[in-house]
């Protein structure tokens, strides 16, 4: 019974998810470059106000101006925000609302799939919000452009950590009204925590300690390296923190969708 319940949770085979990822391609490129400004206004207001607003009173920060400081910071902000609202809006939409999870489920494909798809489509919004955020730092002399192949899978795979952990909190939420509560007590926070806007080191111990936890702070960390051309450090670290909150969370998220459409 118990290997029924896992293969219907898990992925089929490596390439299920493609057509889930696709369906959601050509939905989306109808509205694509809607979709395009509404994920770069957040962190393009964050790293014009702040950087160009609060950077001149703060002047350089670990030996670099403001501006190029914050600008990595927003790039993971990016992707992180641009996967998870997918997630909880998007996704939860198809799954919830428009019932199209149900109809997807009469097919070959298993929950796993699906989810997987999910997350991949997910990820390739982060791609997209995450590049285009690069792009504008480089254009404006605060990262090389060469960091740009650096930065794209680090991008990729935050995306893929925090539409993972959405997954999650869409398979047990009733409702949209829920959201909230996931970005104003888990992501605005993240958001101040994690180095995006200020040194974690400027952090009191407490939260220094916190910060080693967050996803966005490993992401940030890798980031801000290739973009200042400075020499990374805890790569291994890094990666793996991000692996490990992909991984769990989407094999909890299988389980959880299993019960919820299935039982």
């Amino acid at each position: 019974m118990m290997r029924e319940v896992f293969v219907m949770a898990m992925p089929t085979n490596t390439w299920n998810w493609r057509m889930v990822w696709r369906r959601n391609y050509l939905a989306w490129r109808k509205t694509a470059l809607v979709s395009l400004i509404g994920n770069l206004a957040d962190p393009m207001m964050y790293l014009f106000g702040l950087g160009f607003g609060v950077g001149i009173m703060i002047g350089r920060i670990e030996g670099t101006s403001y501006v190029a400081f914050l600008a990595a910071g927003m790039v993971a902000t990016s992707a992180m925000t641009s996967a998870t609202f997918e997630t909880i809006y998007a996704t939860f939409a198809r799954m919830h609302i428009q019932r199209m999870w149900e109809a997807v489920l009469c097919t070959q494909l298993t929950i796993g799939d699906v989810v997987l798809g999910e997350l991949a489509w997910a990820a390739t919004k982060a791609l997209l919000a995450g590049t285009a955020v690069t792009m504008v730092a480089a254009t404006l002399g605060y990262a090389a452009f060469q960091s740009i192949l650096y930065v794209i899978p680090v991008v990729i795979l935050t995306g893929l950590a925090f539409a993972s952990i959405a997954m999650v909190l869409i398979a047990i939420a009733p409702s949209y009204d829920y959201f909230i509560f996931y970005q104003t007590l888990v992501l605005t926070p993240m958001l101040f925590l994690s180095g995006v806007v200020f040194p974690v080191a400027h952090l009191p111990s407490a939260f220094r300690q916190l910060a080693r936890f967050l996803p966005l702070t490993h992401s940030v960390e890798l980031i801000r390296p290739a973009m200042l051309a400075r020499p990374p450090a805890g790569i291994g670290l890094h990666v793996t923190a991000l692996c490990v909150y992909t991984v769990l969370p989407f094999f909890l998220s299988a389980a959880l969708f299993r019960r919820r459409l299935l039982s």
